[in-house]
């Protein structure tokens, strides 16, 4: 989330580095970003307004993915009952709290407090919180891996394209997914349309986003992250696209993953 030095008509050489070997696999850059404006994760009409766009259908992927998966309803108020699931990068809680509204016990992690701190307080002011398995926590995914926990799911939602190293990023999610569980990622492809859409028009056009929140370098292909994800032991990702619709300004799951798209993955 680097605020970018380009011409932003004109997109960098793509290929995305990583980190110097024995770094933290976080750009302190980004984080920071996101710490500055954390109080504004539940503002639906604030800095934050398209991921609360994006809610419905990223949890309705996320949802039917893991019903599938573990050989749930899918229905009702609790579909995700039962399951113990990974937030990594939950900023805000966006999806956390969602999820354990379907039931799931679900463990938030972000390298920034004041996320933490966002998510902690909106949860605590919310009717019927009492019930939901939730907590949040100060911390990267590395650490839990390091640890030695795991989990039925591991999801983490437009954090690959924030990642220095996204092969690393995604083992480290890999490894703290149990035998039989699953992986869900989402992100944003890498090509000129994306460029186009995700970066001059929906910072710098439209000021969805602030300027500088994405790097177009750091957009990953579904081609690389299938690699990235096959090569972390799971099974070959299944992608789904997210689509927007201008005219009734809503996001919905399609099979276009030309810019915002979904990745689903076992674990053998």
């Amino acid at each position: 989330m680097t605020t970018s030095a380009h011409n932003p008509a004109t997109p960098p050489a793509a290929g995305p580095s990583g980190p110097p070997s024995g770094t933290p696999n976080v750009d302190e850059a980004e984080v920071e970003r996101f710490r500055r404006i954390a109080s504004e994760w539940w503002d639906g009409k604030g800095k934050f307004r398209p991921l609360h766009q994006l809610a419905p259908a990223r949890l309705t992927f996320v949802r039917d993915q893991l019903a599938g998966h573990f050989g749930l309803k899918g229905s009702g108020l609790k579909p995700l009952k039962g399951l113990r699931v990974l937030d990594v990068g939950c900023g805000g809680g966006l999806v956390s709290e969602p999820l354990a509204r379907m039931g799931a016990s679900v463990v938030g992690i972000d390298p920034g407090r004041e996320n933490v701190e966002a998510a902690r307080a909106h949860v605590e002011g919310q009717t019927g919180a009492g019930g939901l398995d939730l907590s949040y926590r100060v911390a990267m995914v590395e650490q839990l891996a390091a640890e030695g926990v795991q989990f039925d799911a591991v999801v983490s939602l437009e954090v690959v394209e924030h990642v220095p190293d996204v092969g690393a990023f995604v083992a480290s999610c890999a490894s703290v997914v149990r035998p039989g569980g699953a992986l869900v990622l989402s992100t944003i492809n890498r090509n000129l349309k994306s460029y186009a859409l995700a970066i001059v028009a929906a910072e710098y056009v439209l000021g969805w986003l602030p300027r500088g929140t994405h790097q177009w370098d750091r957009f990953v292909t579904p081609e690389e992250l299938a690699r990235y994800v096959t090569a972390a032991g799971l099974a070959a990702p299944v992608f789904k696209g997210l689509s927007y619709d201008p005219l009734k300004d809503t996001w919905s799951l399609s099979d276009d993953t030309d810019v915002n798209y979904l990745a689903f993955a076992g674990k053998g």
